[in-house]
């Protein structure tokens, strides 16, 4: 059961470790969430904007 101590502490740098980890975490989440949400609200803009432009050729 040591080993999984000397896991989560780190060997001491654990309070530096884990904020990183979670750090990390966040801005690979942010980075697949922000673009889809971006895209999504860009075709709601461009669905607002086609009927009226259906007088252009």
């Amino acid at each position: 059961m040591s080993s999984w101590h000397e896991f989560l502490t780190m060997g001491g740098y654990a309070a530096y470790v884990w904020p990183a980890y979670g750090v990390a975490l966040g801005v690979m989440v942010l980075n697949a969430v922000l673009p889809s949400r971006r895209q999504r609200a860009l075709l709601k803009e461009l669905a607002r904007r086609a009927p009226n432009n259906q007088e252009l050729p």
